[in-house]
């Protein structure tokens, strides 16, 4: 299931990351690699602030659509 309809508070296996190369690569490099922990800290108005690899990252929506977990 996508990213953006996780609970929060719940730490979950990334299992893949879709969309275009570069989008792909945006998101690699915020640290959102298959087989890492993240972990959804707040959701409000369709962004998301999750905690991967020990930094909290805030994204939109339309990015966590693209995180499989």
């Amino acid at each position: 299931m996508p990213l953006s309809m996780v609970k929060e508070g719940e730490p979950n296996i990334i299992k893949r990351v879709s969309g275009k190369d570069e989008i792909r690569k945006f998101l690699e490099n915020l640290g959102f690699v298959t087989g890492s922990t993240v972990t959804v800290i707040s959701q409000t108005g369709g962004n998301m602030i999750v905690n991967i690899k020990d930094s909290r990252v805030a994204i939109g929506k339309d990015m966590a659509n693209k995180i499989m977990v």
